[in-house]
């Protein structure tokens, strides 16, 4: 009977071990030294002959984990949802009173949000309802940086149709785009470049980066691009009909992934 309780207890402090779980199981509390010893040894031994529990606690482990991460994501955008359409830290493209938005944070310099760009352009484009708010999340180095910075200073100018074509133009361009590329194309597009290179410079500019920087480590957010649709986070260049059914399922149930 002894025995058969100690083996217990080696089984719930094998899981607790393996699932990270730092307490001990409440009945050990009250064991003996000796007794303690036996359940150690008892775990030793049942680990040597079923290895297969570590890796089975483990996938267990990891499914926990996702589950806790999503769920923390899903609290925090809500916390966030005035930050993610800010207008003073984003740029609203599409139609402005759309029912459905679709947040992307983006790196001028990013491959991934380049391939994406094509997706965010015609989604944009062929669902009226759409509302685009881009982010600019330069987290590539000093390159992004600079180019972001002359982003933001261009959109104090150019607003609507001319600045959506400025900004998809600077990100369909090829090799490593900064502050002087950024500004080329600012000149191309009609910008007053002494007032961009004031602009890029000024405090205010630089608090919109530092701003976006902060909210993307509030959500997790660990790479570009990073989709935001309804109650979810989606990672990477997915494609335009990924995208488009997250946005669908948002107008059907009010969730990015409906359920049933």
């Amino acid at each position: 009977m002894i025995f058969s309780s100690l083996r217990r207890l080696a089984l719930a402090g094998i899981a607790a071990c393996a699932l990270g779980v730092a307490t001990v199981p409440v009945q050990a509390q009250s064991l003996s030294a000796e007794q303690r010893a036996a359940v150690v040894e008892l775990i030793k031994e049942t680990l040597l002959k079923n290895p297969e529990l570590i890796q089975e606690a483990l996938v267990e482990l990891e499914k926990r984990n996702q589950v806790a991460q999503v769920e923390a994501q899903r609290n925090a955008l809500a916390a966030e949802k005035a930050s993610l359409t800010d207008p003073a830290t984003s740029v609203i493209a599409g139609n402005p009173q759309g029912d459905v938005t679709l947040v992307e944070f983006m790196d001028y310099n990013c491959g991934f949000c380049k391939r994406a760009m094509e997706d965010v352009r015609a989604l944009a484009k062929d669902d009226p309802k759409l509302k685009v708010v881009i982010k600019d999340f330069p987290i590539l180095g000093p390159d992004s940086v600079e180019a972001s910075r002359v982003a933001i200073a261009v959109k104090n100018q150019l607003q609507g149709q001319k600045y959506w074509d400025f900004h998809l133009k600077l990100m369909a361009t090829k090799g490593r785009v900064n502050g002087a590329k950024a500004m080329e194309i600012a000149k191309e597009a009609g910008a007053d470049i002494e007032r961009v290179k004031k602009e890029m410079e000024a405090p205010a500019t630089r608090a919109v980066i530092e701003q976006t920087v902060a909210l993307g480590d509030r959500l997790g957010l660990t790479g570009t691009p990073a989709f935001i649709v309804g109650d979810e986070v989606v990672f990477g260049a997915v494609g335009q009909a990924a995208l488009k059914q997250k946005i669908e399922a948002v107008r059907k149930c009010g969730k990015a992934t409906c359920s049933g």
